[in-house]
């Protein structure tokens, strides 16, 4: 896992609700915990591209619901600056269920990936379709 260059604002806070884009059987998860991330007094903390959440699966398989899983942010809505000036929005907040390890646990990914989270994480870029 690298570090990420730019200035991507975090705009997912902790009780968030994402889909997940992979084929593991989770349909809508939510952020439970943002491990990693150092923050402000008082402040919720929050998660964006490219970083690593713990997420509990709201809807989805009845073997996946109720459950605690690693996940990679790979789309949010709020826009963020990348470093050549251009300004990326995406239409939605989506994850992929990841291992601790950086893993994916399906096979596949539905929609577009970030550059950020593909450069951030290689696993994942082997298994996007399409990388913005």
């Amino acid at each position: 896992m690298k570090g990420m260059p730019g200035r991507a604002k975090r705009g997912l806070p902790v009780g968030a609700r994402l889909n997940c884009v992979d084929n593991t059987g989770a349909k809508i998860v939510e952020i439970v915990m943002t491990p990693n991330i150092k923050g402000v007094h008082r402040r919720y903390p929050a998660a964006g591209i490219g970083d690593m959440v713990v997420v509990s699966v709201k809807k989805g398989t009845p073997e996946m619901k109720r459950q605690l899983f690693r996940a990679v942010i790979v789309r949010q809505r709020r826009p963020f600056r990348r470093p050549d000036g251009t300004m990326v929005q995406f239409e939605d907040n989506a994850a992929v269920i990841v291992t601790p390890e950086g893993d994916m646990k399906g096979s596949m990914i539905k929609g577009p990936v970030a550059l950020e989270a593909a450069e951030r994480w290689p696993r994942i870029a082997a298994a996007a379709s399409m990388i913005v």
